[in-house]
């Protein structure tokens, strides 16, 4: 059961982790060819042209984040809560099982039978902690992909007042050292995003 509780925590951290690894960011764009386009008078990008979002933040404060966290919490409990009730079971069937053997209460025959039914009874809960893993896994993958087209789709909406050419996110240990808090539309986006959430689930 301890393997079985770890293997489930660690898809839980794992949620978490793939969540703070989601990024905006553009491909950078080669020296050579940005020289050529600024010989012809075509810049890039103005300052007023790129923001960031603080990923940290917006996890921290966003309500849908929360939901599936504890939508996903309460799964895990269900399924780790069937598999120890089912442990369980199957510890006492074993220790019964030793007693009347010791005890002389079961023919050879008898206990080679209870034995094999035990043998299954030990696989059977092996491949249902497998499958709980894998549910979990997929679980996981549909949460995050709820979370990744939730912030998509809305800053594409966003997007459409203020015209920006980038949104880039930013979080602790990123690719990005330092960041100009004036271009940080952290706020702004978390509570656009619980604003479009908070009406989604009122309908």
């Amino acid at each position: 059961m301890k393997n079985v509780s770890l293997i489930i925590n660690v898809v839980l951290g794992a949620a978490v982790a793939v969540l703070y690894v989601l990024h905006f960011t553009a491909p950078s764009i080669p020296e050579e060819i940005q020289a050529e386009y600024e010989e012809r008078g075509e810049l890039f990008s103005s300052p007023d042209d790129i923001v960031f979002v603080n990923f940290d933040t917006l996890l921290e404060n966003y309500d849908m984040f929360f939901d599936l966290q504890k939508q996903f919490l309460e799964r895990q409990q269900e399924l780790e809560g069937d598999l120890t009730t089912r442990s369980r079971r199957y510890e006492r069937e074993v220790t019964e099982f030793q007693d009347r053997v010791q005890k002389g209460l079961m023919t050879r025959t008898q206990a080679q039978q209870r034995e094999l039914e035990l043998m299954q009874v030990q696989q059977e809960l092996m491949q249902m902690s497998e499958q709980y893993s894998m549910e979990l896994r997929e679980e996981e993958q549909v949460m995050n992909r709820q979370l990744q087209h939730s912030i998509y789709d809305f800053l594409e909406e966003y997007n459409k007042k203020h015209n920006y050419r980038y949104i880039l996110s930013h979080s602790f240990g990123g690719p990005f050292l330092y960041t100009d808090n004036r271009l940080d539309i952290t706020d702004d986006v978390i509570e656009g995003l619980n604003s479009s959430y908070a009406a989604q689930r009122r309908r």
